[in-house]
Order: C-alpha cells, then structure tokens, then sequence
C-alpha cells in the first residue's frame, strides 16, 4: 500500500479509537451515576481539579524516581492493575449478573481479570489499544459525572498549559516517555502502519532521540502526549528511515490521555447540561460540539505531527473542545457565566 494511504488509515483508526472514547463515555456517565460512582460530594467545587493535578505532578515524580532506579516493573504492574480495576468498573454496568457470589459479578470479575491478564503476557498493539479504549472511556466518565463545568474547563486549561511545558520547556516528560514505552503498557495508543507491524517484536520507540514526548494514563495520572515516529537502534538514536521522509514509519504512538482529558468535558457537559437544552441524537448540543472541537484539534494535531516533528498534544485537543464547548454552548441560548459555571460564585 502506498505511504499516503497507510498514513491516511493510521490517523483514521486513531479518530476511530478517539470517538469509540468519547462515546463510550458518554453512554457511561448515567449508569456510572446510578451505581454511584461519583468521586465527590459538590462536582462544582474547581478544587477538585486543584486536587487532581496535584496528584498528576506527584504520580509523575513518583514514575521518574522508578525509572531512575530500576523500579520500572513496580510501574507496569500498577498501570496494568489500574487497567484491570477501571475496566471492572464498566463491567459492572454492562455485564449483567447472571452469577454472583457474595454479592460479586463473577462474569464481570472474570473479564476485567482476563484484560488484565492479556495486557500482562500478550501486550500487542492490539490488546493495548483495546484495554486503552475501555479505560478511557471508563475514566472520562468517572470524571465526567465527578466534575462540574467550572471543574473541567480548570482540568483542560491546566493540563493544556502543563503539557506545554513539559514538551517543550523542561522536557521531563521525555525521560518518563522513554521508561512508558518500555514497560508495553496501556500509556499509549499504538496504531501500526502495516498488517505485518507487531508492536512485541519492534525496537522500542525513544522518545529522547526523537525530541517527542509521548504517553497518558488519563485513568490515573494523564501524562500529556505526542505522537512519534519509531526509530531504529542504530547508534546516536538514529531514525528508521532516515532517508524516507516524515511519513515513513512504521507505526503511530499518541498518549491516552490525548483521548481521555478532552473528553472529560464532554461527557461532563452533557451529564451537567441545563434541562431542556437543545439536542442532537440524544447528545446535548454544547457536548457535541466539544466533541467537533476535540476532532479538530486532532486533525491540526496529526498535521502538524505528519510534517515530520512532535508536538504537544493537549494544547491543541483541550483547546479544540474547549472552543467547540463554548460555542456550542451559546448556540443553545445558554449564558456565558452558565456556560463557564460561574454563576454559584457571583
């Protein structure tokens, strides 16, 4: 196939794995609202966000120290029980409890241990990019319902602003990428570029030679992301197909987080959105269009990635959904302070 078309395929399965995100989160948000999954007793409270982030920068300490002193396994194993618990979460939901023991669902029990188990001893590119996808959905709608409007728009601006930095100031965010990759766990969605592509078998990727940075556990401590090309272990980092071009490579990598933090708002604005707000195919009008301005922002995004040099994602996705939200928003008649969710505070 030619270079062009097996790109063109690379960055659809990634919009395809972004939407499958985005709407799985949203048909989450009101049975995870029954079952009583939200986190917090006022989603409004923006603290909530504070706290959060908090807990981003200190998980991120947490990893480099690991990396730094050969801890790397305790990593895998952490992000791989966090796959497993977060998956569990929408088995619960899903699954209905034709046996149970002690109150457990023993079926939805048994499949969040078998992804668990599958990211453990097969770790291809098609089990990653799968638990990926239920575990961004499961977090972006345990977010959704657990932050408030005013909540999620301080999460996408501060993380935007985060990854930003951390890209392209202090570039920490290349070191810790170097150690995600290795560990061949959920962090990142890997899209190959070939039917032949196996993602075991292939040099493991270093974002440090490639000046990118790439990963993002959106359920537990989102590391801001970009995509990257895969270079060869010759010396000095070189690149697999030097010679070839921006486009040939043999696989895609962008962080989970990419997919997970934008979507908080939009599973957060249509689970907050006032009552009798307009609605297309059952989707609130201003989480809609969020979801417009998160597929926007991807397609400047890959782009821009395409042109031979990594980038940031969440500046140009939270932007995206943000602007998307906002305008949405006024479109269904609603006001800025409300759009914003200023109005408890004047």
């Amino acid at each position: 196939m030619d270079t062009r078309w097996r790109v063109a395929a690379g960055c659809g399965l990634i919009a395809l794995i972004f939407l499958f995100v985005q709407l799985g989160a949203l048909a989450l948000v009101e049975p995870f609202k029954s079952a009583g999954y939200q986190a917090v007793e006022d989603p409004s409270d923006p603290t909530n966000s504070v706290l959060y982030i908090g807990g981003i920068l200190v998980a991120t300490a947490v990893m480099l120290l690991a990396f730094k002193y050969d801890a790397d396994q305790l990593i895998r194993g952490l992000v791989v029980f966090s796959g497993a618990w977060l998956s569990l979460y929408v088995f619960r939901v899903l699954v209905p409890p034709v046996v149970t023991v002690g109150g457990f669902n023993v079926l939805a029990i048994g499949l969040a241990a078998a992804l668990g188990v599958a990211l453990l001893v097969h770790p291809e590119w098609y089990v990653i990019d799968a638990a990926g996808a239920v575990m961004g959905a499961a977090g972006a709608g345990l977010f959704g319902i657990s932050f408030g409007i005013l909540p999620a728009l301080v999460l996408l601006t501060v993380l935007a602003v985060y990854d930003a930095i951390s890209v392209y100031g202090t570039e920490h965010m290349l070191t810790l990428a170097s150690g995600v990759m290795d560990l061949k766990v959920p962090v990142v969605l890997v899209i190959p570029l070939s039917l032949s592509y196996s993602f075991l078998d292939a040099p493991t990727p270093n974002p440090t030679a490639d000046a990118a940075a790439d990963g993002g556990d959106g359920a537990s401590a989102p590391e801001p992301a970009v995509d990257e090309r895969e270079p060869d272990t010759g010396d000095d980092g070189e690149r697999a197909h030097e010679d070839g071009g921006p486009l040939d490579r043999d696989a895609l990598f962008i962080g989970l987080g990419d997919a997970v933090i934008p979507t908080v708002l939009v599973a957060s604005a249509a689970f907050f959105a006032p009552e009798g707000v307009a609605t297309v195919l059952g989707i609130p009008l201003p989480s809609l269009t969020a979801m417009v301005g998160t597929f926007v922002g991807l397609s400047i995004l890959l782009w821009m990635v395409l042109k031979g040099r990594a980038h940031a994602g969440l500046p140009l996705l939270n932007g995206g959904t943000i602007a998307g939200y906002v305008l949405g928003a006024f479109a269904a008649g609603i006001t800025l302070v409300d759009a914003l969710g200023l109005a408890p505070y004047l």
